[in-house]
């Protein structure tokens, strides 16, 4: 049966995996996407292995009654305490998400880069198999505590946010980092933010791009590349206020309310 037609399916804890999103429909225009956004249940990182699990089996369900062909995991939190369970349970391709430590490390002049992430990214078997890969390079890790939330209340420019940011970026700069590597799909928002603080020296990395390269590369494997030219269908659905989705994306879409 021929599923090249089929959307392709994403989710987050939230609005955060929209610049995910993002690189994907840039990439692949003519692919219809879903894009589930679980903000009623944000922020994934303080949740523990399990409850992870569970939400991520949750929102994969929900993708799957819709005939999704390929889901994206578009939240670190996600992808790294729970995609194994989510390819050993289902038979559908998953691409996941995951800081993007390696150009940095491999990049690095000072040798030092910094992690911004959630504490169930940084805590997760995963990661720590990527950190010792790079011994060689001092790697500093900071837990964004509360940036998701501020992001999910659609405060990205508040006071707050500029407070928080500051304490957590300021040792980094201090540590000599010349690699900031944002280890949650939701931090791309805060770039214009970031960058006020890092000198221009210090270089911003992010998963997005890759990851919608890894996508195409797996719709090509599977024969699941949709051909058909016309210029795909882009549904988004939330649990939360429909608002802070709709104002993340410009406005561009409508966003559904669901109760999932």
């Amino acid at each position: 049966m021929d599923k090249s037609s089929n959307p392709i399916g994403l989710f987050d804890s939230g609005v955060g995996g929209t610049s995910i999103w993002k690189e994907i429909h840039s990439l692949l225009p003519d692919e219809d996407t879903i894009y589930l956004a679980d903000s009623r249940n944000a922020p994934y990182g303080q949740k523990t292995k399990e409850e992870i699990i569970e939400l991520s089996f949750k929102n994969t369900e929900f993708l799957l009654e819709q005939n999704c062909k390929i889901i994206v995991v578009a939240c670190n939190t996600a992808t790294t305490n729970a995609i194994k369970e989510l390819r050993s349970k289902y038979s559908v391709p998953f691409i996941g998400i995951e800081p993007a430590i390696k150009p940095a490390a491999m990049r690095t002049k000072t040798q030092t880069i910094g992690i911004l992430a959630t504490k169930g990214t940084l805590n997760s078997e995963l990661f720590h198999k990527a950190v010792l890969t790079y011994s060689n390079i001092n790697i500093i890790e900071q837990v964004g505590f509360g940036l998701v939330s501020l992001i999910e209340d659609g405060k990205l420019e508040s006071a707050e946010m500029t407070n928080l940011l500051g304490e957590y970026l300021t040792p980094m700069i201090k540590a000599n980092i010349d690699y900031l590597v944002l280890g949650c799909s939701h931090y791309p928002y805060l770039v214009p933010q970031i960058k006020k603080i890092l000198p221009d020296s210090i270089k911003i990395i992010d998963s997005g791009e890759a990851v919608a390269k890894q996508t195409q590369k797996v719709l090509e494997e599977y024969k699941l590349l949709n051909k058909s030219g016309k210029k795909g269908r882009q549904v988004f659905y939330t649990n939360s206020n429909p608002a802070v989705l709709q104002n993340i994306l410009d406005n561009k879409y409508e966003a559904e309310k669901m109760d999932f």
